[in-house]
């Protein structure tokens, strides 16, 4: 067993059976580096930027605005900032490589093949949140075990080894009817598209509602034809280039 391996079964026997606020808590108690935590401002990380936020934890809030949101993304974003007081700071894409790879592509070139969709998401999602990452100790997460498959083998900590630091999932095996309970005990303010069957959002262009029985991601890059990923989080992200 490898030193990150050790450390990593030692953690996850330890925040087994800790609830939300303890573990972060204790998250920050034990890593003396920079935590990070990149919320999409779905309702998982509305959750999660709640108990930082109501805690004042030493995190570094962050988000990635891909350029493409949602207008109710952004009116989450304003109104989030504005409920806690907080500063939650915004990566950006490089502007360059977006210009190259529109006018190379065209702007909805992500619809003609997952390797066009996946450039789009390597440039204003991928990039960023690896600068954003740079120099972490840990990442947290809003990754649950119900979104998908892929997300149902995950661990509450895992080592990225293409960041080089430590993952942690605090919401892994939360239902979604957990979430919602918390929302409302703790008067969370959360993007209305989820009272419209957008469980997961991401950029606009690629997300759509869920039909009743559908899986949860299942709203995302539809029009392609397995379960997908952007690259955040299934150990692709240093695959693609900008190019």
């Amino acid at each position: 067993m490898t030193q990150h391996e050790e450390q990593l079964y030692a953690l996850e026997s330890a925040y087994t059976d800790l609830a939300l606020e303890e573990a972060l808590l204790a998250l920050r108690d034990h890593f003396s580096g920079r935590i990070a935590f990149s919320t999409s401002l779905g309702l998982e990380d509305q959750v999660l930027t709640d108990a930082i936020f109501r805690h004042q934890l030493d995190v570094d809030v962050f988000t990635l605005d891909t350029g493409r949101h949602f207008k109710e993304t952004y009116n989450t974003l304003a109104e989030t900032v504005e409920h806690y007081g907080q500063p939650i700071r915004v990566m950006y894409p490089q502007t360059q490589a977006i210009e190259q790879y529109v006018s190379v592509n065209g702007v909805n070139a992500f619809y003609e093949s997952v390797e066009q969709r996946k450039t789009c998401c390597y440039l204003r999602k991928i990039e960023p949140l690896n600068r954003a990452l740079a120099g972490a100790a840990v990442w947290v997460t809003g990754v649950r075990a119900a979104q998908s498959d892929f997300r149902a083998n995950m661990k509450f900590f895992e080592w990225d080894t293409q960041r080089g630091l430590v993952k942690f999932n605090p919401l892994l095996h939360w239902k979604t009817k957990d979430l919602w309970a918390y929302v409302k005990a703790h008067q969370v303010p959360y993007n209305p598209l989820h009272d419209q069957h957008f469980p997961s959002i991401g950029c606009a262009p690629c997300t759509r509602a869920i039909a009743v029985g559908e899986d949860e991601r299942a709203g995302r890059w539809w029009w392609e034809s397995y379960n997908q990923e952007c690259g955040l989080h299934d150990g692709t992200s240093q695959l693609r280039s900008a190019a």
